[in-house]
């Protein structure tokens, strides 16, 4: 396919009040790109607008992407108003704390509703769009940890490989039409995630809470607007796949090399690590 060419084409993007997404937004209104930006983050997306001004267009839509609706009538309106999607980003996700065994099944069914489902539908609707556009593109947001499955995030990971594996079904099938499809799995970015994850179970110490504190602190590093570049070359490349980080690439070498016995090598390495720092 032809590299993409963003000035003047119809970008949608979810999660677009902060992170990846606002990165994003940012990134594609320095190169004139029509944005129609979703969240369910009324205020963030006005301060996302408000730092756009560069964008042929901006429209923002409050969506709660965890309200199982189709999302036929949010195509409708983009397809109305701009004549379809050239572009359609889904980077909304979320996250829990806790084991499977703390979870509320409420919470994860919350969960997988906007991490996975909400892909599918938003997909599903703007999908006769794109493919009556030709030179479209796809970008599914999924993580490391839909690379690796690390205990403590059974829920998460398990959106996110669903995301890698849809997508990678999709670009199968869409093979030949003319519409890419670019599945990124970023490792530790500067976002508040973690910080902003659903407790799911008991936490009457407030361990759980410390744990995504200091897990924000420590491991996700790499700026948003980094990611958002990459992201951006990935899809004017036409790049099926797009790992994020360091850490990200050697936690995908090490799941392929060793898929049955990688985590006890982390956990080993970990277990060093710290008893380093507890020696130093």
């Amino acid at each position: 396919m032809r590299r993409f060419a963003f000035a003047g084409k119809t970008c949608v993007i979810t999660g677009a009040a902060g992170g990846i997404g606002a990165a994003l937004a940012l990134e594609l209104a320095r190169r004139k790109a029509v944005l129609v930006l979703i969240d369910r983050d009324e205020q963030g997306l006005e301060q996302v607008r408000a730092l756009t001004k560069d964008a042929a267009e901006v429209h923002t839509y409050v969506i709660d992407l965890a309200d199982g609706r189709s999302r036929l009538d949010l195509a409708e309106a983009v397809r109305a108003q701009h004549g379809g999607a050239d572009l359609l980003v889904n980077n909304a996700g979320v996250t829990l704390i806790g084991t499977l065994e703390q979870n509320a099944m409420a919470d994860v069914e919350w969960l997988l509703e906007i991490n996975l489902m909400a892909v599918l539908r938003m997909t599903k609707a703007f999908l006769p769009q794109l493919l009556a556009r030709p030179g479209s593109h796809i970008v599914n947001v999924s993580s490391l940890f839909g690379l690796v499955a690390p205990a403590g995030q059974v829920a998460y990971a398990t959106s996110k490989f669903a995301v890698r594996g849809f997508s990678e079904a999709l670009r199968h099938e869409l093979a030949g039409r003319d519409v890419g499809v670019t599945v990124v799995h970023p490792g530790g970015i500067r976002t508040n995630i973690a910080l902003s994850a659903r407790i799911s179970g008991p936490d009457p110490d407030g361990v759980l809470s410390r744990q995504a504190e200091t897990f924000t602190e420590t491991a996700l590093k790499l700026p948003p607007e980094e990611a958002a570049r990459l992201i951006v070359r990935a899809v004017q490349e036409r790049r099926p796949r797009l790992v994020i980080t360091r850490e990200a690439r050697l936690g995908d070498l090490l799941a392929r090399l060793t898929p049955a016995r990688y985590w006890q090598i982390v956990r080993r390495a970990q277990a060093s690590s710290e008893g380093g720092r507890r020696r130093s």
